[in-house]
C-alpha cells in the first residue's frame, strides 16, 4: 500500500496547501473536532493583540475593522458553504446559533412578526400558533437535542425526535421546525439535504441545518437548494483553533422576517441609540446579539486565509479518495473481523470521516495516539478518524491505517 500512497500523494493538487499549518511527524486525523493551527494565526493574533488592542485600543472598532468583522467573516465563509454574500453572521457558539436558528424557524413557519406568509409560496400557513411541532435528528449531536427541546418548550411546541430517513413521513401541518445534521458526528453519514430541504417545505415548514461536519469538507449549496436557517462551528474543518465562533445563515429572502429569540444591542437597527425599544438591524445583521468576541474572531479570519485559491469541489474529491483508500488500507492491515466500518462505503453517503467499531476502542484508541496516530474516541465502541483534505495527505492514510493494524 506504501508505493500507491506515494503515487497518490504525488499527484495530489492539494498537497502544497500543508504546508500553510502547524504540523508535526503524528497522523493528524482528529480534524473533525479541532482543526490544526495554520501559520497565518499566530502572527495576526499578535498583531490583534499589540497593535489593535495595545496601541490603537477603542479605536480599533473603526480603524481595525472590529465592528464589521462578524459579517464581513460570513462572507469568507459563505463560497465554503455555498452561500451569496449577505446571508451569514458570526458570532456567539454554535449552541447559541442553534437556540436562534430553531426559535426563530418556529416564528417564521407561523408568520413571523409580520403574519403568516413571506411571498415565497408558504402563504396560507396557520396564524401564530397554528403549528406547534418541532422535528428533530434523533441520531444528534446531544446539545443540538438538548437546545431544541428548549426552543420547543419556549415557543409552546412539542419535540418529536426522528431519523433523517423518517422525516418526510413525520411531516404533517403542524411542523413549523426541523433540525438536522448534514453529517453525522458519529458514523460521518451525509444525509441528502436537498431532497430532505425539499419535503420539508413542501410541508410548508422550515429547515434548519447542521453543518458543523460538513463545512469545509464537501459542497454545502445553501442557496442552490432553498435552506432557510444553518448555522455550523468553525473550528473543525475550517480551523479557527478551539472555541473560534460559530455563524448562523438567514436566507436572504426570510431576513426581513426572522425574529431572533436573543435581541441584543449589536443586532439594533442603531446600536449606539441606547433606546428602550428594540429595532432589528437589516439582513442578517440581526442575528448578532452582544459584543463579538474579537481575538478568536480575528484567529478565525486569519485562518481562512488558507481557502485562498483553494476549490470546495477540490477538496470534496481528495476527501472521497482519502476515505476510499483509508478503508482499502484497513481491509489490508487489519485482522478480518477486527473493526466493522459504521461509516458507509456509497460516496453519496459519506462525509469527511470513518467511524470505525471494535471491542474496546477506547483502549485502541489511547494506544494509537501512543503510536502517533491521533484520532478520537465516541462511545461505546466507536474510533474516528477526520480527514481533512487540505493537510492530511495518502501517506498519512497508509500509515495509520498500518499502525491500526498493528493494534489486533
Amino acid at each position: 500500500m506504501r508505493p500507491k500512497a506515494e503515487k497518490l500523494d504525488a499527484t495530489d493538487e492539494l498537497a502544497g496547501v500543508r504546508a500553510q499549518f502547524v504540523l508535526d511527524d503524528t497522523v493528524y486525523l482528529d480534524g473533525n473536532s479541532l482543526g490544526a493551527l495554520p501559520r497565518s494565526v499566530p502572527g495576526r493574533v499578535e498583531d490583534v493583540v499589540r497593535r489593535q488592542w495595545g496601541s490603537l485600543r477603542i479605536r480599533s472598532w473603526d480603524e481595525s475593522g472590529w465592528w464589521t468583522a462578524p459579517e464581513r467573516i460570513g462572507d469568507r465563509i459563505a463560497p465554503l458553504v455555498g452561500a451569496a454574500p449577505g446571508q451569514i453572521v458570526v458570532g456567539d457558539s454554535t449552541s447559541v446559533n442553534v437556540f436562534k436558528a430553531v426559535v426563530g424557524a418556529v416564528r417564521l413557519a407561523n408568520g413571523g412578526p409580520e403574519g403568516p406568509g413571506d411571498g415565497e409560496g408558504h402563504a396560507g400557513r396557520p396564524g401564530p400558533g397554528g403549528r406547534d411541532e418541532v422535528l428533530v435528528d434523533a441520531t444528534t449531536f446531544p446539545t443540538d437535542g438538548y437546545i431544541a427541546a428548549s426552543a420547543a418548550r419556549l415557543t409552546g411546541c412539542t419535540l418529536r425526535p426522528v431519523t433523517p430517513d423518517e422525516v418526510p413521513d413525520a411531516l404533517s401541518e403542524r411542523t413549523a421546525a426541523v433540525l438536522l445534521n448534514h453529517v453525522d458526528y458519529l458514523t460521518g453519514r451525509l444525509h441528502d439535504l436537498p431532497s430532505l430541504t425539499s419535503a420539508i417545505h413542501a410541508a410548508g415548514a422550515v429547515s434548519v441545518w447542521d453543518l458543523c461536519h460538513s463545512a469545509g469538507a464537501l459542497p454545502v449549496g445553501l442557496d442552490e437548494h432553498g435552506v432557510d436557517l444553518a448555522v455550523g462551528c468553525t473550528y473543525k474543518y475550517l480551523n479557527g483553533g478551539p472555541g473560534s465562533p460559530a455563524y448562523l445563515y438567514v436566507r436572504r429572502d426570510l431576513q426581513p422576517r426572522f425574529d431572533s429569540p436573543l435581541p441584543g444591542w449589536n443586532s439594533h437597527a442603531d446600536p449606539f441609540g441606547m433606546t428602550p425599544d428594540y429595532t432589528p438591524a437589516p439582513g442578517a445583521l440581526r442575528g448578532r446579539v452582544g459584543t463579538p468576541d474579537i481575538l478568536s474572531m480575528l484567529a478565525l479570519e486569519a485562518a481562512l486565509e488558507v481557502w485562498d485559491d483553494v476549490s470546495i469541489d477540490s477538496v470534496r474529491t481528495k476527501s472521497l479518495a482519502l476515505t476510499d483508500f483509508f478503508l482499502e488500507c484497513v481491509q489490508a492491515y487489519v485482522p478480518e473481523g477486527a473493526v466493522e466500518s459504521v461509516t458507509p462505503t456509497a460516496h453519496p453517503e459519506r462525509g469527511s470521516q470513518v467511524a470505525l467499531r471494535c471491542p474496546d476502542a477506547g483502549n485502541v484508541m489511547r494506544r494509537l495516539i501512543d503510536r502517533g496516530v491521533i484520532g478520537d474516541f465516541r462511545e461505546p465502541d466507536v474510533l474516528r478518524f477526520g480527514f481533512t483534505p487540505l493537510y492530511v495527505g495518502f501517506g498519512d492514510v497508509e500509515r495509520a491505517a498500518r499502525v491500526l493494524g498493528e493494534m489486533f
